[in-house]
């Protein structure tokens, strides 16, 4: 049987492996292509790193052509020996960045694996933790106590993407976010929720084309009138005129992934979290 992919892809690293799949894969969407992913994290020890060169290379004779080999090793030994035994066309990320650097500043790298050096006394780490914990906290309206310590409220009507941004923004900027459901009761008030109301200016509002609402609403409750589309249309109306009426920030969430709203959010309430 042919394979339905046109490519494997490994993602190689002593570390998570995030970094190179992230990188990889924006480089790998300028193609039109399907690729089979591959990640190997952990791969710190030379032993390991044979074991991988007889994977890339078993791949290269299965499927006749190269597998596309992105890394992100520190490791120069652990390197060494995928650079000189695999079969395949190897992209070594952090060669490409951080030898020219350290020959322009004129210092050797710290050739450190991963975010955080160790996370057991990494305050950034910490901070990030308690982004996340405070960011579960406040989902979907749970809570009300210290919103002031929210770096930022999301609203809008429920499963126009609340939940999933405040995690990213908590796990990938560690910013504490509260979300809230604006819910029938705010529009027949017509104002924001009154613990909110303190607290605008860190409020951001989503929306999303009532279309599309309906159809996630549909996968989780079929047939019912939280999934109508008149209902759609009605509470997406309403929303979008409070937000106006409040002057509250907001954007459609219809086409654009998580880290393109996290993004905006950023640009528009936190913008120094855009500077590192």
């Amino acid at each position: 049987m042919l394979p339905t992919h046109t490519r494997t892809v490994f993602y190689i690293s002593d570390g998570t492996g995030i970094t190179a799949e992230t990188f990889g894969n924006a480089i790998l969407a300028q193609f039109d292509m399907k690729p089979r992913h591959v990640r190997l994290p952990f791969v710190d020890t030379e032993d390991k790193a044979h074991q991988v060169v007889r994977q890339i290379n078993h791949t290269a004779e299965l499927e006749g052509k190269k597998p596309i080999v992105f890394t992100t090793l520190v490791n120069m030994s652990v390197l060494r020996i995928i650079e000189e035994g695999c079969r395949g066309m190897l992209l070594d990320m952090f060669g490409t960045f951080i030898r020219p650097l350290e020959a322009e500043l004129g210092v050797k790298s710290l050739h450190r694996v991963g975010r955080f050096s160790d996370v057991s006394v990494s305050k950034e780490y910490s901070d990030r933790i308690e982004a996340i914990n405070f960011s579960l906290d406040h989902d979907d309206g749970q809570s009300h106590r210290d919103l002031s310590g929210a770096d930022v409220i999301l609203i809008g009507v429920s499963r126009s993407g609340k939940t999933p941004t405040s995690l990213y923004l908590a796990m990938q900027c560690g910013l504490k976010v509260a979300n809230y459901p604006l819910i029938p009761e705010d529009f027949d008030r017509r104002q924001l929720p009154p613990a909110l109301v303190p607290h605008r200016k860190k409020i951001f509002g989503l929306t999303i084309d009532p279309q599309r609402l309906s159809q996630i609403r549909n996968e989780r409750r079929p047939g019912s009138r939280y999934a109508d589309l008149a209902n759609c249309r009605n509470e997406v109306s309403e929303a979008e005129a409070m937000m106006r009426r409040s002057g509250i920030r907001w954007l459609s969430t219809t086409t654009k992934s998580i880290e393109e709203i996290a993004t905006t959010i950023l640009q528009e309430v936190r913008p120094e979290r855009l500077q590192y």
